[in-house]
């Protein structure tokens, strides 16, 4: 695992999108507009929490004029950020139950 999951819990956008979404399926332009966050920036930090694991496509839903909208929900149901035996760590527990270990500073 790289450390992308890391850095994205420490972008505030990103931060903002998982928090909206815990627990509820939002769309792209809902999130922009709630979070006022640039539609361009929501749809980069979207696309970036689903390839680091942390946010999924739910589903879709018929717009106002019958386009499909994509939703999203958050994977993250808990994010624990440690100092354990010299390092820096955060410990993420996804809605599954599965736990990764992510390092926040990746030393040589």
């Amino acid at each position: 695992m790289t450390d992308e999951p890391a850095r994205l819990l420490t972008d505030e956008y990103a931060a903002k999108i998982l928090m909206a979404t815990y627990g509820r399926e939002m769309d792209a332009l809902t999130l922009s507009r709630e979070l006022e966050i640039p539609i361009a920036a929501c749809y980069r930090r979207i696309h970036s929490l689903e390839k680091a694991g942390l946010l999924e496509c739910s589903g879709e839903r018929m717009g106002l004029q019958g386009k499909k909208i994509k939703v999203y929900r958050s994977l993250l149901k808990q994010a624990r950020i440690e100092f354990r035996n010299g390092r820096l760590v955060a410990e993420l527990e996804m809605s599954d139950g599965r736990k990764k270990e992510v390092p926040l500073v990746n030393m040589p």
